[in-house]
């Protein structure tokens, strides 16, 4: 099946997708009213609260807001421990690994949400930028960081399906993201594999997407649809090769961020 085309509110350069994901510069531009309904701010634990450590350099934010929101899993363990504490450790287990290994500056994402439920501010800025309508550049979609917004969702989800404790925060963090912005859930909630070639954000998660662009468009008032775009079905995709391996999230060329 040819990947999905994906409108877009402006068109950023002359970036394309990488290998296997989605070219979106020059498409159609679309217009987003305002929800019929206002979904309010779900319980978001800041970077102080997750004791997080300064970034190296500060996170950029951009004189714009995310047009699309991009669900990720964080290709990590399963895991049945579904306290605070666990997400917290989550928080800081992704930050270490993001700055440590990967040689960023900061967490990659806007936000983290924990099996249990819990979510969290990742890259330094992001709530700032949020409530001021904008977009703090992350590392999470490669090729598409300048108007990408994304949420790691912990767990590995190929065979398995989120905890019903994740799927309503992500259910209550999406609306709330499309109220702040703008969107219409069903154009702007993408998971990671529909720009690049990755098995992120797993099968079984990614064939619920559309049950989660109607469980956001239904606390938004806005309109359901039976199938809301055809899925970027595809066999090839390559598995997480190890822990936390989601695929591609800075492409080549890209500042590191």
């Amino acid at each position: 099946m040819s990947a999905p085309q994906f409108p877009r509110r402006r068109v950023l350069g002359s970036a394309a997708a990488l290998a296997g994901g989605v070219l979106l510069g020059g498409a159609a531009p679309f217009a987003l009213a305002a929800p019929a309904q206002a979904a309010e701010e779900p319980r978001i634990y800041t970077r102080e609260e997750w004791g997080a450590r300064p970034p190296t350099t500060p996170a950029t934010v951009l004189d714009h807001g995310p047009d699309h929101i991009v669900v990720h899993h964080t290709a990590s363990d399963n895991v049945t421990d579904y306290s605070q504490d666990a997400a917290y450790a989550l928080s800081h287990w992704i930050q270490d690994l993001h700055m440590d290994t990967n040689g960023w500056a900061d967490t990659g994402q806007q936000l983290t949400i924990s099996r249990g439920g819990y979510i969290m501010e990742g890259r330094n800025r992001s709530l700032e930028s949020i409530h001021a309508k904008l977009l703090v550049e992350g590392a999470q979609t490669a090729n598409n960081n300048s108007h990408t917004i994304g949420i790691e969702n912990e767990g590995t989800y190929i065979t398995a399906t989120p905890t019903a404790d994740l799927w309503n925060s992500l259910v209550a963090t999406c609306a709330y993201l499309c109220t702040v912005y703008k969107l219409d859930p069903q154009e702007a909630i993408v998971g990671h594999r529909d720009y690049v070639a990755t098995q992120c954000p797993g099968d079984a998660f990614y064939a619920q997407l559309p049950q989660l662009r109607n469980d956001v468009a239904g606390k938004l008032g806005t309109a359901k649809r039976a199938v809301s775009r055809p899925l970027h079905v595809r066999t090839d995709l390559p598995a997480p090769r190890f822990r936390f391996d989601h695929g591609p999230a800075i492409a080549p060329g890209e500042p590191r961020p």
